[in-house]
């Protein structure tokens, strides 16, 4: 039986977690301050660049006018390590480069800890606990089954440093690193009662979705077998109120950026970034959900002893399906199962910790003899990695020899106000030193214009110039990146890198295989006056190379009146639109429209609408207009505000309370 949660466990529990966090930080020790390494394919450069940006706007842009023709902000995604990040870089002064890389080491080593936390609280055991964190930080039972991983693995490093380190999944081994800690405090809070617990288990998973979304379902997959194994182990009613408050109250903490339209957009969006589930893959979960209720009510009901065992072979069993079922069945209910291998490695050496102790316990010496001559069977894997821990990182300094750096200072010190189309390595560093619009992003379930994923499509798989140069028009873009085989580009996006050649005019050659063309536009800024029936007439590209009705719009934006207007930024939430309207005539401002957009001539109220590629085309009087515009908070973040101050108001009444009443006992 466990001991109680007394005040002199706790001080040791407080230790051990210090003592592995400070293992697990010597182990990735120059990681904590490292810079730039030689990861350029890597897609941390985008929230790198996300942070910088918000680093120079701070503290909140609503609107993101670099990012696919223009975004919301909050949309592109959840805001922990953005501004865990951008924080970080303006206390210490730290580069955003070396600002992200400590905020992903500090909780890639609270992630081991918290391991620790939750097997000590389920087991109560201080040496399980130990040996299934220590064996988090060091290896992978994946490996033993999934040889592509396997080798990919430098030195057998964990799966979740190397999807962290060479792949730049920063944010969601950060929501991994909180998942054990947010358990842990649901355990304690279904427990018993204990007010402090159902607090911090909301602070918890409120941090886990807003790192990360994929670690959101993690949890959310955690989080029923946590209070089912309680339900049937221990049959008590009490264990409702807190298994329901906690989901609550971390909707709350983060209801100010998570909105109903953030649900909508990343929904319709998925299918950019994962492909889609399978009928008869929900139904395959649904059976597997009630045989495992069917077999924990037979073998565990009314037996406390048991919630732990429960829990574990519960999450073996939906992780497995979900992950292994995708690799090895093309298993999928939604998103990319196996981005949730890091999850699967924590589950599998909670499950074997659990079997080893229970051989461990058996009496005799043959069970024993083969719990330790796994454990250093296991652990007798990690000495290479162990060995070059700190060769894991790669450095490189002069990131100024790069090609993201060497195109991205170019547009910055000579097309500044020019949205571009960059490709590959060069559009994720994009943003990193400089504010430059792109027709791409960071993060395409953030996008709100769909119309720039069939203009990117075209343009690098297309073998035609022309649909692609007429996109370029249509979305405002006056530069275009083109990389060769030659270059040192990371991806080679273009299947046709020559196309333009003779077609545009060069802007920038550095012979290696990098080349900048111009796109021809009537006028630079992106705002044209156009004739208003023209506008209403043309429609939306049907397809890709749809010539035809890309050109229809092109030429109502560059074949228009000759009436040259001028836009301003004010900030990243307004702009102010100079033009001499006739009758008949409208303004297009080419960026994304959303509802969200008001505009004002002076001092009325004019209409925006979105037209045929997604911009905002307003309905100006006649005459020599200024038109102000401005991003006004939607209602629904407002009302997430206050629900947002609510929920942490109610969530400081429960620590409080919490406290007061452990004090008493």
């Amino acid at each position: 039986m466990k001991a109680p949660f007394s005040l002199s466990r706790r001080k040791e529990i407080l230790l051990d977690f210090l003592i592995v966090f400070l293992f697990t930080a010597m182990l990735i020790r120059p990681y904590f301050k490292a810079k730039y390494t030689d990861k350029w394919a890597s897609i941390e450069s985008t929230f790198i660049a996300d942070a910088r940006f918000l680093v120079e706007h701070w503290p909140h842009p609503q609107w993101q006018p670099l990012w696919y023709a223009g975004t919301r902000f909050d949309y592109i995604y959840p805001p922990a390590l953005r501004y865990g990040t951008a924080a970080i870089s303006k206390v210490t002064g730290f580069w955003p480069v070396k600002a992200y890389h400590f905020y992903v080491s500090f909780l890639y080593a609270v992630g081991i800890a918290g391991v620790y936390l939750l097997m000590r609280v389920g087991t109560g055991s201080r040496g399980a606990a130990y040996l299934g964190a220590v064996a988090t930080s060091l290896m992978s039972p994946i490996f033993l089954f999934m040889p592509r991983f396997r080798g990919d693995a430098y030195k057998l490093q964990p799966q979740r440093l190397g999807v962290l380190v060479k792949y730049g999944e920063g944010p969601h081994m950060s929501a991994l690193a909180l998942i054990p800690i947010a358990l842990a405090f649901t355990w304690l809070a279904l427990e018993k009662r204990r007010p402090w617990a159902i607090a911090l288990a909301a602070i918890f998973s409120a941090g886990v979705a807003a790192n990360n979304f994929y670690g959101a379902t993690a949890l959310a997959v955690f989080y029923p077998v946590l209070v089912w194994s309680f339900w049937i182990t221990r049959q008590e009613k009490r264990i409702i109120a807190p298994a329901i408050a906690i989901p609550i109250l971390s909707y709350g903490l983060t209801a100010f950026w998570l909105v109903p339209s953030y649900f909508k957009v990343t929904a319709e969006n998925m299918k950019y970034v994962s492909e889609h589930g399978t009928t008869w893959s929900i139904w395959v979960a649904v059976a597997v959900a009630v045989a495992f209720a069917v077999t924990t009510d037979k073998l565990a009901r009314a037996r406390a002893e048991r919630t732990w065992e429960v829990f574990v072979a519960g999450s073996v069993v939906f992780f497995s399906l979900n992950v292994l079922g995708n690799f090895y069945f093309n298993f999928r209910v939604s998103g990319e199962p196996t981005r949730l291998l890091p999850e699967l490695d924590m589950i599998y050496i909670m499950a074997i910790v659990l079997l080893l102790r229970w051989m461990w316990n058996r009496p005799g010496l043959v069970l024993r003899s083969v719990a330790v001559v796994v454990v250093l069977a296991s652990f007798y894997t990690t000495i290479g990695y162990v060995r070059h821990a700190w060769h894991m990182f790669p450095l490189w300094p002069d990131y100024h020899n790069r090609v993201e750096y060497r195109v991205t200072d170019w547009l910055w010190k000579n097309m500044p106000d020019t949205r571009a189309y960059p490709i590959g390595s060069v559009r994720f560093w994009f943003d990193t030193w400089h504010d430059l619009a792109e027709v791409g992003g960071g993060s395409e379930q953030g996008l709100l214009n769909a119309q720039v994923e069939p203009a990117q499509w075209e343009t690098t798989q297309g073998p035609d110039a022309e649909p692609s140069i007429l996109w370029m028009q249509s979305l405002g873009v006056g530069a275009i990146f083109v990389s060769d085989k030659r270059s040192q580009e990371e991806y080679k996006d273009y299947l046709y890198p020559r196309k333009f050649d003779g077609v545009l005019p060069i802007l920038f050659d550095d012979q290696q295989g990098n080349i900048i063309y111009q796109i021809p536009r009537r006028f630079p800024a992106r705002v044209r006056v156009v004739e208003t029936a023209k506008l209403n007439a043309v429609q939306s590209p049907r397809f890709n190379d749809d010539v035809e009705y890309l050109r229809a719009y092109a030429d109502v934006l560059e074949k228009g009146p000759d009436s040259p207007a001028t836009l301003a930024r004010e900030g990243t939430d307004g702009m102010r639109v100079r033009a001499r309207i006739e009758a008949g005539q409208s303004i297009v401002v080419q960026e994304t429209y959303d509802p969200a957009w008001h505009a004002w001539s002076a001092g009325q109220p004019v209409a925006i609408h979105k037209d045929a590629m997604g911009m905002m085309a307003i309905d100006a009087p006649p005459g020599d207009q200024e038109i102000a515009m401005a991003f006004v908070t939607p209602l629904e973040n407002q009302v997430g505000r206050v629900l947002t101050g609510l929920t942490f108001f109610g969530i400081f009444g429960l620590l409080v309370v919490g406290i007061r009443e452990e004090r008493r006992a």
